[in-house]
């Protein structure tokens, strides 16, 4: 579904991404993890097209999308930290979004409903908790049905039963063919949805594998400990 081929990108002398080339298929949930600053938000900002690489190719169904705009009806995305006007309520931020997005007839609200959002639809945005925010952010991110889903720490903030609320439209959402990559540092979260873990370190893929690959090859049960077993160069 998506292809990576070669993709460099730099700040300045920082070099971000060096040469990253992968692929990620339909009907998986793909975890990104690595270190602070290791290339992760730039991967994903690059196949939004909030960022443009120096050099490479980003393919969604065989053709390219740098400098293309079209695609982004196919991608759904949460961020980390949801920055909204904060005069606005709930109501009014997702009547914008859904006016922006006018020409898709059918909508998904099952978060709205799942989250009470329309219990707290003139609420203003700025009066919000963060754990609220993320839950306007996942409605958001979910309503327009795409195949392509990048969830930015998604959990971060949200409670235990609104955190597993999330995890299981993730997985319903993957039963239905979508491709979801998730950046998440909790392992036990990771565990649970993922079907795929995608290590970048240094701007370079360290490793991509299914979890039960990743398990096997090191011995281990947990997660945690078989990512950090690779990590290390421990067989």
């Amino acid at each position: 579904m998506i292809t990576i081929e070669n993709l460099r990108k730099s700040y300045g002398k920082l070099q971000v991404l060096k040469d990253v080339s992968i692929s990620f298929s339909a009907g998986k949930v793909v975890s990104v993890i690595g270190p602070n600053g290791a290339g992760k938000t730039t991967l994903s900002k690059c196949i939004l097209g909030m960022v443009l690489p120096d050099s490479g190719d980003i393919k969604i169904g065989g053709e390219s999308i740098l400098k293309k705009f079209a695609y982004r009806s196919q991608v759904g995305y949460m961020p980390q930290i949801g920055k909204y006007p904060e005069n606005m309520k709930i109501r009014q931020v997702i009547e914008m979004v859904r006016d922006i997005r006018k020409d898709v007839k059918q909508v998904d609200e099952e978060l709205i409903g799942l989250y009470g959002l329309e219990e707290m639809y003139e609420k203003r945005m700025g009066a919000l908790s963060g754990g609220t925010k993320q839950k306007v952010s996942a409605a958001l991110a979910f309503m327009f049905n795409p195949q392509i889903l990048i969830l930015d720490e998604p959990t971060a903030g949200l409670d235990p039963i609104s955190a597993e609320i999330l995890k299981c439209k993730i997985l319903k959402e993957k039963k239905r063919g979508k491709l979801i990559l998730i950046t998440s540092h909790v392992m036990s979260e990771i565990e649970e949805v993922a079907d795929e873990v995608l290590c970048i370190v240094d701007g370079q893929v360290k490793f991509y594998d299914t979890i039960v690959d990743i398990k096997a090859n090191t011995q281990e049960e947990r997660l945690s400990r078989a990512i950090a077993k690779v990590m290390n160069g421990e067989d």
